[in-house]
C-alpha cells in the first residue's frame, strides 16, 4: 500500500479513533498481511496497547506474531480457575518460551466460594453460563482494560471459527478500546501453516480432538455431528462475553 493511501487511514492529530474512522480504514487493512495489520496498528492506534489470550488451541500464533513488533506488549490471561491443567502447562511453556509480560487477572470470588453461594451455574441452562461469564470472564477483562488503561487490544478472532464471528472487522470498537483481529481473515489451515512455519506447538489438548478450549466444565472435544462453535458451552452460547462491546462500554 503506498505512503500516500496509508495517510487516509491515519486521523488527525489529537483525533481520538471513533466508529466512522474505524470504518474508513478497515478496507485499507483489509488487504493488508496479518503482520502489516499488527505494525501498522502498533504505529498508529492508541497506547496502552495489550494483547488478550486464553492459551487455546491455536494461540501460539498470535503471541507469537506480536513477540515479533513488540517483545514486551501485556499479555492479558483471564484465569477462571477452571482451566485444563495442561492449559496451565501450556502457559508456564509460553510464556519462558516467548519471554510474554503475564499479566493474570481473576474474579473477586474463588471458585469454591461462587460454588458454595450459587451452585455449579454452568448447569443451570443458557443464564446460568452468562451469569458465570459475567463474574469470572466479563468482571476481571473490563477490570483490566481500567486499571491497564488501554488504548488498543489485539485479539486473535477469527471469522470462521463461529456464525458470531463471521462478519468481525479488523478493526472495531468495543467501548474501551479499539479492538484488532489480525488475522481475522485466516483459515484453520493459515494458522497451521504459521504454526509449522515458526516451530510453534497447539495446546496439548489439540491432539486429543479439543478445538476450542476454555474451561473444563463447558469445553467438549469435536465429534463428527458437531461443530467447532459447538463445542463449548454446550451448544447452548456462541460466545463467552468478552468479545460483546455492549459488556465494556466506557464510562465518562
Amino acid at each position: 500500500m503506498s505512503s500516500a493511501a496509508l495517510k487516509l487511514c491515519i486521523p488527525e492529530p489529537g483525533q481520538a479513533w471513533n466508529e466512522s474512522q474505524l470504518a474508513a480504514v478497515n478496507p485499507c487493512l483489509e488487504r493488508m498481511s496479518a503482520p502489516d495489520r499488527v505494525q501498522w496498528s502498533l504505529d498508529y492506534l492508541p497506547r496502552q496497547q495489550v494483547l488478550t489470550s486464553s492459551f487455546g488451541a491455536q494461540s501460539a500464533v498470535m503471541l507469537h506474531m506480536l513477540n515479533l513488533f513488540e517483545r514486551k506488549i501485556p499479555v492479558i490471561l483471564i484465569d477462571t480457575g477452571y482451566l485444563f491443567p495442561e492449559t496451565y502447562h501450556f502457559i508456564d511453556q509460553m510464556v519462558a518460551r516467548l519471554e510474554l509480560d503475564l499479566r493474570v487477572y481473576r474474579p473477586l470470588m474463588s471458585a469454591l466460594w461462587q460454588e458454595s453461594r450459587y451452585g455449579k451455574l454452568w448447569e443451570a441452562g443458557a443464564e446460568g453460563i452468562r451469569r458465570y461469564n459475567q463474574m469470572n470472564k466479563v468482571e476481571p477483562m473490563d477490570r483490566a482494560l481500567k486499571e491497564l488503561e488501554v488504548g488498543t487490544w489485539f485479539s486473535g478472532l477469527r471469522r470462521s471459527q463461529s456464525d458470531t464471528r463471521s462478519q468481525i472487522s479488523v478493526l472495531q470498537h468495543n467501548g474501551r478500546a479499539v479492538k484488532v483481529h489480525p488475522i481475522a481473515d485466516w483459515s484453520n489451515r493459515d494458522v497451521h501453516r504459521y504454526l509449522k512455519q515458526h516451530k510453534l506447538p497447539y495446546h496439548p489438548l489439540w491432539d486429543k480432538g479439543y478445538v476450542s478450549i476454555g474451561d473444563t466444565h463447558t469445553s467438549r472435544p469435536l465429534s463428527a455431528e458437531m461443530d467447532e462453535q459447538d463445542t463449548r458451552f454446550f451448544g447452548l452460547l456462541r460466545e463467552c462475553g468478552l468479545h460483546e462491546a455492549e459488556n465494556f462500554q466506557k464510562v465518562v
